[in-house]
Parts: C-alpha cells; sequence; structure tokens
C-alpha cells in the first residue's frame, strides 16, 4: 500500500512539474531531436532531465543522455558536473549539426549510475545512429598523444574500427597509461559524436572519452613500435611486400621543422619525409629522431600520417642546402631544408602566419613562418625587412604539386623562426618609395606656414574647453565621494582625472596598506615619476598618487598643483570611506567579543529564509545561554567577566566552519546561524562541539574558570518559518536543556 501511494506521489508531482513548464517549452530529448533545423534556429525553451554522460573539464561540452536518446549542451564552466549526475536544464534550443541545448541553469537531483554502453560500429556511428548517445567500440590506437585543450591536458586517441578511423578523446593524460596504447586492441567505452565544418557538414566521428577506466586493452601490441626495424624514408610504401598505407613503419632522420600538434619534418641525408602528428612535447630541431606511423601517399606526396616521435638524444643539425629557382620547381627538393636568395617585394601579416613575397630569377615565391599554436601565447610581432631588400631565407621546401615530369611546380619556403629571414643588402635608395616621401616633404614644408596660424587657434579653444572637462569631472567625483559608490571606484576615477590633465600619461593611487589602482606603474621605467603624499587629518599618510610623465619633458608648476588637488579629493575619500566602514561596522558587531551582534544575525537569518525557500532548503539555529555567569561577575568583578566573554566568543568560533555565523544577542547569551545542513542531527553535532568546547578550564588573568553553556536547537522549517519563531524555538530548547541540567545536577 506504502509503495503504491509512493508511485501515485512521484507521478503526481511529475504531472504537476510539467503543467507547471510554459506552454510551448520542450520537456524532452525526444522532443528536442524532433526539431528542424528551421525550429532549433527558433531557440524554444527547454526544460528536460538526463544524466550527465561526459563533461569536459575547463570548457563547455556537456552530454546527457536519458533512456536511449543523447543530446549535446552547451554549458558554461560554472556548472560543476560529472559523469552520473542526474540533473535538470532549463535553457533554449539552438541549431547546429543537429539540434542542441544551451543551458541557463542546471539543477543536480542525485548521482548515480552511467547508461549502459550499446555496441556499435563505425557505419552505424558515421550515420548518426547513436549520436550523443554512450557506446562501447572495438579497435586498434593508431596514434597517442597528450594534447593541450582549453589549457587542460588530455589524450588524443586515433582509433582504426573496421569501417574507418575514430577520434577518441580521453579526460586524462598519464603518460605511463598512453605509452602502453600504441598497436593495442582496445574496447573504449564513451559518447559518440560527429566532427563537422563551418557549414555543419559532417567530416568524421568522435568518442568522448571520460577516463582510462572507459578504456579495456584487449590486447597489448605484439611489438614494441620502437623496435620495428629502420625503413628508409622513400620506400615506406615498397621495402617489404608486406607493407601497405595500412601498415606501421619505423624511420630515422634528423628534425628539421616541427610545427606541435601538426607535423614534423626528417631529414636523413638528401631524403626527407613530412610526418603528420597530433605530438605537443617540446622538440629540439636538429635532434636526431625516430618517428612511426603509417604510410600516407595521396596527391602526389608520401608522408607518414599518426606519427609519433622520438628523440634520440644526440643532435647533428642539417645545414640548409643553398639552392636556385629553376632547382625548387623540378619537385627534387621536396620538403628538404634549403636556402635561397631573392628581392623581398611584399610582406603580409595574418593572424595564423606572416608571409614574405620574394622575387628570384623573375618568378615570385612566398616564404611563410607560421605562429605556435600555445594556448595564452601572443604571436610576436612580425620581424621587419625593408622592401626591396636583397634577403636570404631558409627553411623546408613545400610544393602545390609533386610531379617529376613538370619543370614549373609553383612552391613555398616554410620557415622554422623569424630569423630564418636575414638581409643580405639593403634596399636602393633611388626608389619610388624614396621620391614619394620627397615630394611628401616638400609637401609638408609648404602647408607649414598655413596650418602654424590655425594650430595656435585651435590650441587656445583646446585648453578652454580641457578647463571645462577638468571641472566637470571633479564635480562627478565629489558627488561619488558622497554616494555610496565604492571606494576603488572614486580612486580611479581621481586618476583617470590625473591621467586626463597630463594629456593620457598613466597615473595610479597606492594606497597605504591596499591596492594599486589606475594606469599601470611599470610604464614608470623610462619615465619621470612624480608623486604627491595623500595626507590624513591626523596620522600618518593614507597613501600616494603617483603619475609617469615623458621623460623629456621639462618639469612645471602646474603638475605639482594638479597631484596635490588630486591628492586633497583623495583623502576626502579615503576618510569618508572609513568613517562609513566603521559606523557601518559598530551596528553589525558587538564592540566587546568582535562578533556579529543581534541586529546583524536578523538580518542574516532573512536572508537565509528567503534563499531557503527559494531552494527548499533547510538551516539550523543554535541558541546558547552561558551557565552561572553571574557567579563569575560576583566573584571576580566585570573586567574579569568581559575577559570571560571575549574568551568564549574566541573559542565557540573555532567550533564553526567558515559558513557559520558566531552571534551575541547580549549579556551571556549566543546564536549560531548554521546554514549548510541536511538534517537536525548535524545541527546537533555542532551544538555538541560548541558544547564540549566549555569542558577544558578558561585562564584569564592567572585565574582558572570553569566555564559551562546551555545550548538549544531549532530547524527550518520545521520548528519556525520566520526569524522570531526559530529564535523562539531554539531559546525554549535550550531552556529545556538548561532545566534538565539543573535537576540532574540537584
Amino acid at each position: 500500500m506504502k509503495r503504491n501511494i509512493l508511485i501515485c506521489t512521484i507521478l503526481f508531482g511529475w504531472a504537476l512539474a510539467a503543467s507547471a513548464a510554459p506552454p510551448g517549452t520542450l520537456t524532452s530529448l525526444h522532443a528536442i531531436h524532433s526539431l528542424t533545423h528551421a525550429q532549433a534556429a527558433l531557440k524554444l525553451p527547454v526544460d528536460f532531465e538526463g544524466t550527465v554522460t561526459y563533461r569536459r573539464v575547463g570548457e563547455t561540452t556537456l552530454f546527457l543522455q536519458d533512456g536511449e536518446e543523447g543530446i549535446y549542451v552547451f554549458a558554461d564552466e560554472k556548472f560543476k558536473l560529472v559523469a552520473g549526475d542526474r540533473v535538470r536544464v532549463t535553457g533554449h534550443a539552438e541549431d547546429s549539426f543537429r539540434p542542441i541545448a544551451v543551458a541557463d541553469q542546471i539543477t543536480i537531483h542525485s548521482h548515480g549510475a552511467l547508461p549502459k554502453a550499446v555496441p556499435a560500429t563505425y557505419d552505424e556511428m558515421i550515420r548518426n545512429q547513436h549520436d550523443c548517445q554512450r557506446v562501447t567500440v572495438r579497435a586498434k590506437v593508431r596514434s597517442a598523444d597528450i594534447v593541450l585543450s582549453a589549457e587542460k591536458f588530455t589524450t588524443h586517441l586515433t582509433l582504426q574500427s573496421d569501417g574507418g578511423l575514430i577520434d577518441a578523446y580521453v579526460n586524462s593524460s598519464d603518460p605511463v597509461l598512453v605509452a602502453g596504447l600504441l598497436d593495442a586492441e582496445v574496447e573504449a567505452s564513451g559518447v559518440s559524436g560527429a566532427h563537422f565544418d563551418g557549414k555543419m557538414q559532417e567530416i568524421g566521428i568522435g568518442l568522448s572519452v571520460n577516463s582510462f577506466d572507459d578504456l579495456k586493452i584487449l590486447k597489448r601490441a605484439d611489438t614494441n613500435v620502437w623496435s620495428l626495424p629502420v625503413t628508409q624514408m622513400d620506400e615506406i610504401l615498397s621495402a617489404h611486400p608486406a607493407n601497405s598505407a595500412g601498415q606501421r613503419v619505423r624511420v630515422q632522420g634528423t628534425i628539421t621543422y616541427y610545427q606541435p600538434g601538426s607535423a614534423v619534418v626528417l631529414q636523413n641525408g638528401s631524403k626527407s619525409l613530412w610526418v603528420k602528428t597530433g605530438f605537443e612535447k617540446s622538440l629540439r630541431i636538429g635532434s636526431k629522431a625516430d618517428a612511426t606511423g603509417f604510410p600516407d601517399a595521396r596527391n602526389n606526396f608520401l608522408t607518414l600520417a599518426e606519427g609519433e616521435i622520438q628523440e634520440s638524444g644526440a643532435y647533428a643539425p642539417v645545414a640548409p642546402l643553398p639552392t636556385t629557382i629553376k632547382e625548387l620547381n623540378s619537385s627534387k627538393h621536396l620538403y628538404d631544408l634549403v636556402s635561397i636568395q631573392g628581392q623581398l617585394i611584399m610582406e603580409v601579416r595574418e593572424a595564423a602566419q606572416d608571409e614574405y613575397v620574394l622575387l628570384s630569377d623573375g618568378q615570385v615565391f612566398s616564404a611563410i613562418y607560421r605562429h605556435p599554436e600555445v594556448a595564452g601565447l601572443q604571436a610576436q610581432p612580425m620581424k621587419q625587412v625593408p622592401l626591396g631588400s636583397k634577403v636570404t631565407v631558409a627553411g623546408i621546401c613545400i610544393l602545390e604539386g609533386s610531379n617529376p615530369y613538370i619543370r614549373d611546380v609553383p612552391f613555398s619556403i616554410l620557415m622554422r623562426t623569424p630569423d630564418d629571414i636575414s638581409v643580405v643588402t639593403g634596399p636602393s635608395m633611388l626608389n619610388i618609395r624614396n621620391l614619394i616621401m620627397v615630394v611628401g616633404l616638400l609637401l609638408v614644408l609648404a602647408f607649414a606656414a598655413i596650418g602654424r596660424s590655425w594650430a595656435l587657434e585651435r590650441t587656445l579653444r583646446r585648453h578652454t574647453a580641457k578647463l571645462a572637462a577638468v571641472e566637470q569631472r571633479r564635480s562627478r567625483i565629489l558627488e561619488d565621494i558622497n554616494s555610496a559608490r565604492p571606494l576603488a571606484e572614486v580612486l580611479e576615477g581621481i586618476t583617470e582625472m590625473i591621467s586626463f590633465i597630463f594629456e593620457g600619461a598613466p597615473c595610479w593611487c597606492e594606497v597605504t596598506d591596499g591596492a594599486k589602482l589606475g594606469g599601470n606603474a611599470r610604464e614608470a621605467e623610462q619615465s619621470r615619476l612624480i608623486q604627491e603624499d595623500i595626507l590624513a587629518r591626523s596620522g600618518p599618510p593614507l597613501g600616494r598618487l603617483c603619475a609617469a610623465l615623458d621623460s623629456g619633458s621639462p618639469a612645471a608648476p602646474a603638475e605639482k598643483e594638479a597631484l596635490q588637488a588630486g591628492a586633497r579629493l583623495a583623502t576626502l575619500a579615503i576618510e569618508t570611506r572609513r568613517l562609513y566602514t566603521d559606523l557601518r561596522r559598530r551596528s553589525e558587531f558587538d564592540l566587546l567579543t568582535d562578533i556579529h551582534n543581534r541586529f546583524s544575525l536578523e538580518k542574516r537569518l532573512d536572508r537565509q529564509i528567503v534563499e531557503a525557500r527559494e531552494t527548499a532548503g533547510i538551516f539550523g539555529v543554535i541558541y546558547i545561554d552561558l551557565d552561572k555567569f553571574k557567579q563569575i561577575n560576583d566573584l571576580h568583578g566585570h573586567h574579569i567577566g568581559d575577559l570571560f566573554l571575549q574568551a568564549v566568543a574566541l573559542r565557540m568560533k573555532r567550533q564553526l566552519r567558515p559558513h557559520d555565523t558566531l552571534a551575541r544577542l547580549g549579556g551571556d547569551e549566543f546564536a549560531v546561524l548554521v546554514p549548510i545542513v541536511r538534517s537536525r542531527a548535524e545541527v546537533g553535532e555542532v551544538a555538541q562541539r560548541l558544547e564540549r568546547c566549555f569542558s577544558e578550564p578558561f585562564v584569564i588573568e592567572q585565574l582558572s574558570l570553569i566555564g559551562s553553556a546551555s545550548l538549544g536547537i531549532a530547524l527550518y522549517p520545521e520548528d519556525g518559518v520566520t526569524r522570531d519563531s526559530l529564535l523562539d524555538a531554539a531559546d525554549v530548547s535550550m531552556y529545556i536543556a538548561k532545566n534538565s541540567k539543573e535537576r540532574s545536577s540537584s
């Protein structure tokens, strides 16, 4: 009977929740999947539940599954979730490769087991039959690399299944586990998803794996990949009859180029090989290394795919081979480290690379330096080379096509560092650019006299406008001082006013034992620094106001006057705000024990009640009354009594958690607000800690005083739903405990 009642209650709750959802809200994953692209673009509201099957820390990636339906959710990093959490998501739908959900709010209901992963094949996954669902695939590991994604290390595996390649991303980066995966046969469980381009066209499939616990090794590699026989670079497709594009090979050479996460070029004598790799660890150009991967011959290029690199420790750099346009056009130096001379005719800075366009023997080619793709690292400024200079560039020869029967194949030089371009001779002085500069200078001199009188008049108007603007800023700062604006904003406003007076020079305020506010003090290293103390009406200075002016400008009396005016405003702002802060603290803290007073506790109780009603939560209140405190006052005097109260407050405060609030209600009565609890028993545990802290005597001015207290607890909302009713209930509970203690002692 009880079970039937429970089932009816759950069904009624679900029905009530469904009826509470606004009309048009999508409440299931199936409803979201059923949207067309046009409907998903309308961003219809969603409100549904599901189990977290994958969460990538540091990213917005989140997969949920409910039954056999799975979905991708765009969720802010602030939502701290782990696989197995049962959650409710509210937000809106959005168009993507398939309709997805964007989370505005996520509420965790419980934590449990993940949905069972179903066996899947490559063909099923590429047809999206298991999109966003937990699946299990069997495959062979072709490559295994630790990569940096969203400033977090993760493991990227390339899996060779019966149908094709699968990219698997494991939420872990243990190098020991990664090292033993190459060529192993594994069973991987994770969330199936699609890779797609900017047009939302599918270009591959991926598997999001929570940890290495979801990766089961069925059979390890028969041979260590670094023990394979070394194959000549130009024989990786034909050296052994068994070799093919599907069998791993190993080559050796010197590293001549490295783009982390993209490619490595190895050169051995006259042979060179481009190795595609996800490898991101540090490699030194010039080091000897081994590479292992899978031969790939496409578009007339012989390369190694899914490559892994291992340095040998030997350093034997390859010198660039001097070449000519005719030699490079012949396709015979593909991927070789070469050098060539030419005249610089153009340089272009792009987001991902710097490009230098050169002319040599009547033919134009490009020398390209690709910026390192390192998270949080900004590209260095482009190396400036005067146009028209004769330069030498060194780097890897890359071609648009490799055909030995075509003699004029376009090529580019892939530079390794910006220093791979160097000037041989500067540009000629007699050129169009210099002639234009001379004509421009003559025009400037011709108009200089006309512009001088106009500039003087304009300077006078600008000075008058500047004085008006300074006075307007000063008035606004005085208004901010008398308002509730934060002190930091007021002081920043003062530094902005001084910076405006000094024509944009950096200005900052250093508050004593406080923050530095305003402009960047580091800019003062090569500047003329001026400063003025922020004087207090009494006592030491409150700080100082500083400005960094042009080191070449002479000192002027107006500079000190401007700083003094700003310092006076800063004095007024700091002392006014400190007076307000002191008054506010006196209103909320007990002057004797330096803990919260009744007024502060009542405000926090009111806020806690509002929060608990919004979240349907609970919290506790503990009422504390010191036993026989009057006897201490009568026997030892009020001075000892005050010191006793201070010691009691300090000892009780040490028993509480950071989010608990201890307050003195008056006399020898205290109360504690316990905001984060899950049951009455937890409130009782806090009360027991408080009661036990009186077991040791209090040593005050060589007196050993025995103290004790009576405590009572109340739980919201069982014992009261208002501030007064909760305090009354805790007070009553305390008196019951006190009377019980007195009866037992008598």
